[in-house]
C-alpha cells in the first residue's frame, strides 16, 4: 500500500491589541487565547517532542525527536505580542481575577447548595492556577522562545504570515505587499532564529499577476501588478497555503459562517464552478512563472469536521458551551447540550463526558485522515498530503475540550497509516511535478473578498490607499535626503502605524459585527495618528523643526505602537531612490 501523509496546519494570529483598550475588546483577547490556546497548545505539542514513540527504525527509543507533523504558523503581530514585555503583567494580573473570579463562584455555589456547579469552579479555580505556575515556571514566561525550542528540536515548523495580517489582494501596491511579507520575513528570523520557509497568507488570500483596477473607484485604470507568489519568491519563502477551491475549483466551504450569522447576509450567492480531479489538494504544486514556490491546498474532508459548530466535533452535546457565561467572572459552567439549544436550556457541564467525546473524536478524526490519504494516494504517483487546516484559536477558546482532541490525534499519529510531516518537509521529499496557474480568491465564506470588501468596510479601504500611497512618496523622498534621526523615528513609526492600519482583522471584525465599534475606532485611530506623523515627516524633510507637543505624540505613539523595532522603511523606497540610499 502506498503511504500517505498528514500535516496539521494551525494559524494562530490575533491583532495588535496591547495598548488599546482590555475589556471587552482590547489585551483580554491576548489574554483568553494565551491561557485557553497558545499554553495549552504548547504542553500539547512539548510532552508530545519528548514522550513520542520514534519512527519506525529510528535510534533513541522512546524519547528519539520526531515530527509531530505539525505547521504552526504564528503571525508576527502575535509574536510580537508575546515576546513584549508588557504583556507578562498584564497576563499575570488577568490570571489573578480569573482565580479569584473561581473562587468566589465556588463559595455561592456552595451556599445555595450546587454541589456540581461547586465543583465546576474549583475545576476553574485550578486551571487557572495551574496556568500561572506553568506561564511563571522553569519554560519562562516568553511564549515565543517556547515554541522556537519545539522547532529546534524538530518536533514542528513554524511558518510566517503578512506581518499585520494585511489583506494582500486588496492592498494597492506592490511595496505594501512586500512590505507585510519582509517586515514578517525580518520579524520571523528575529523571534526564531532563521527565515521561515512557508507563509500563511492572511486570509489564505491570493491574488495573480496581471492588471489590477482599484475596486473602490470604477473610472480608475487598471495597472499591472505582481502576483503574490512572485513577492514571496524576492523574500525567500518557498510554499503557502490556499483554500481547496483555487486549487479544484467547486463551491468554497468558507469558515465563519457557522460561528457567524451575519456573514450569511453580506457574502453574495455566485456559482460555484465544477469541481475537477485535475488539481486535487493533495500534493505540491508549482506557482507563477518562474514555479520556485509551491502551493497546498486545504482538505475539505478534515475541514468540515472541526470548522463547523453545527455539524462538526465542536457541536457536540458534552462539550463546554463556548456563549453561555457566569458574570462576574465569565466562568462557563454549562454543555453544548444541542447546537441550536437556547441559553436558558442549557445543561450543566460534565467535564469526564466531554473528555471521552474528545477521545472519540479524536479516534474517528485519525480513521477520516487515514481514508482519504489513502483514497487519495490512489489517484497520483506520489504519496497524499493530507493538509487540515484551522485557525489554532479553535482549539482551547471556542471549543475548550479542542487541546485534547490535538493531543489523542498526535498520539495515534505515530503509528498511524498516514504518517506525520510537516509541509516543509513534504516539500523536499515530495518536489511539486506539476504547475498550476491559481485564480484570485480565499477562504473566506464566498470564496473571494466579501467578508472584507462590503458596504460596511467599503470606507476603511480609503484611508488603507491613501496612506499606501503617502508612505510610498515620502520613502522616495526621504531616500534621497542625508540620514537623520528624528527623522528615522517618524519614519519607523509612520510605517507601524501603516501597517496596523492595513490589518485585515478590522474589516472582519466590523462585517461579523463581533466587535464593529471597537474596530470602526482602531481604523480611525491608525489612520489619524498616520496622517500626523505623515505631516511631521513632511516637514522634516523640507528642513522644518517640530515643537514640544510634537515630539511628544511621536514619543506617545511609539510607546503605544511599540512592535517591530527593526522596522526598515528604506524597503518602501522604489529601486532608483534605494539605490541612492544603497550608495550612501
Amino acid at each position: 500500500m502506498k503511504a500517505s501523509h498528514f500535516t496539521l496546519v494551525l494559524h494562530a494570529h490575533l491583532p495588535w491589541v496591547l495598548h488599546h483598550g482590555r475589556w471587552p475588546h482590547g489585551v483580554d483577547w491576548l489574554n483568553e487565547a494565551t491561557a485557553e490556546t497558545y499554553l495549552p497548545l504548547w504542553r500539547v505539542l512539548s510532552e508530545r517532542a519528548v514522550n513520542g514513540a520514534a519512527p519506525a527504525g529510528s535510534a533513541g527509543g522512546a524519547t528519539a525527536r520526531r515530527s509531530l507533523g505539525v505547521t504552526l504558523g504564528l503571525s508576527p503581530v502575535l509574536c510580537e505580542q508575546l515576546a513584549h514585555p508588557d504583556f507578562q503583567g498584564e497576563f499575570v494580573s488577568y490570571l489573578e481575577q480569573k482565580i479569584g473570579a473561581a473562587v468566589e463562584d465556588r463559595k455561592t455555589f456552595a451556599r445555595t447548595g450546587e454541589s456540581p456547579m461547586a465543583l465546576l469552579a474549583q475545576r476553574w479555580e485550578q486551571f487557572y492556577r495551574g496556568t500561572l505556575e506553568d506561564f511563571m515556571g522553569p519554560h519562562g514566561t516568553d511564549l515565543v522562545r517556547r515554541f522556537r525550542r519545539l522547532e529546534e528540536k524538530g518536533a514542528i515548523e513554524i511558518v510566517t504570515c503578512g506581518a499585520t495580517h494585511g489583506y494582500l489582494p486588496l492592498l494597492a501596491c506592490d511595496s505594501a505587499v512586500e512590505g507585510q511579507v519582509r517586515v514578517a520575513r525580518v520579524a520571523h528570523r528575529r523571534h526564531f532564529g532563521r527565515d521561515p520557509r512557508g507563509i500563511w497568507l492572511p486570509e489564505c488570500a491570493y491574488r495573480p499577476a496581471g492588471a489590477w483596477k482599484s475596486p473602490l473607484d470604477p473610472v480608475a485604470p487598471f495597472v499591472p501588478r505582481r502576483g503574490v507568489e512572485e513577492v514571496l519568491e524576492t523574500q525567500g519563502l518557498r510554499y503557502f497555503f490556499v483554500d481547496q477551491h483555487l486549487l479544484s475549483g467547486g463551491r468554497p466551504l468558507g469558515v465563519y459562517a457557522d460561528r457567524f450569522e451575519a456573514l450569511r447576509h453580506v457574502v453574495r450567492e455566485e456559482g460555484a464552478s465544477a469541481a475537477t480531479a485535475e488539481h486535487p489538494p493533495y500534493r505540491a504544486y508549482r506557482v507563477g512563472a518562474s514555479e520556485r514556490v509551491a502551493c497546498f491546498g486545504r482538505d475539505p474532508h478534515t475541514a468540515l469536521q472541526v470548522w463547523s459548530g453545527e455539524h462538526g466535533y465542536p457541536g457536540a452535546p458534552p462539550y463546554l458551551d463556548f456563549h453561555k457565561k457566569r458574570f462576574p467572572g465569565g466562568h462557563r459552567y454549562w454543555s453544548v447540550t444541542h447546537p441550536k439549544a437556547d441559553l436558558a436550556h442549557k445543561t450543566v457541564y460534565r467535564p469526564a463526558d466531554a473528555e471521552a467525546q474528545a477521545r472519540e473524536h479524536a479516534a474517528h478524526f485519525r480513521k477520516l485522515v487515514e481514508q482519504v490519504g489513502r483514497e487519495a494516494g490512489a489517484r497520483q504517483t506520489e504519496p497524499a498530503l493530507v493538509c487540515a487546516m484551522y485557525d489554532a484559536e479553535l482549539f482551547g477558546h471556542w471549543w475548550f475540550e479542542g487541546p485534547r482532541f490535538l493531543a489523542a490525534t498526535l498520539d495515534g499519529a505515530a503509528t498511524s497509516e498516514a504518517s506525520p510531516l510537516t509541509a516543509g518537509e513534504y516539500l523536499e521529499r515530495y518536489p511539486p511535478k506539476e504547475g498550476v496557474a491559481l485564480p484570485e480568491g480565499s477562504w473566506g465564506d464566498g470564496g473571494g473578498h466579501d467578508v472584507w470588501l462590503n458596504d460596511a468596510t467599503r470606507w476603511t479601504w480609503g484611508p488603507v490607499h491613501a496612506a499606501e500611497a503617502r508612505f510610498e512618496s515620502l520613502a522616495a523622498k526621504a531616500a534621497l535626503t542625508a540620514k537623520e534621526p528624528l527623522l528615522e523615528r517618524l519614519l519607523a513609526q509612520l510605517g507601524r502605524e501603516l501597517l496596523l492600519l492595513e490589518a485585515s482583522d478590522w474589516q472582519f471584525l466590523i462585517t461579523t459585527f463581533a466587535a464593529r465599534d471597537y474596530a470602526e475606532l482602531r481604523v480611525s485611530e491608525h489612520a489619524e495618528d498616520f496622517a500626523r506623523l505623515a505631516r511631521l515627516a513632511g516637514r522634516r524633510l523640507e528642513g522644518g523643526a517640530l515643537g514640544e507637543s510634537d515630539e511628544q505624540f511621536l514619543r506617545d505613539c511609539e510607546a503605544r505602537d511599540s512592535l517591530f523595532p527593526d522596522f526598515d522603511w528604506r524597503g518602501y523606497a522604489p529601486p532608483v531612490a534605494a539605490g541612492a540610499v544603497a550608495g550612501r
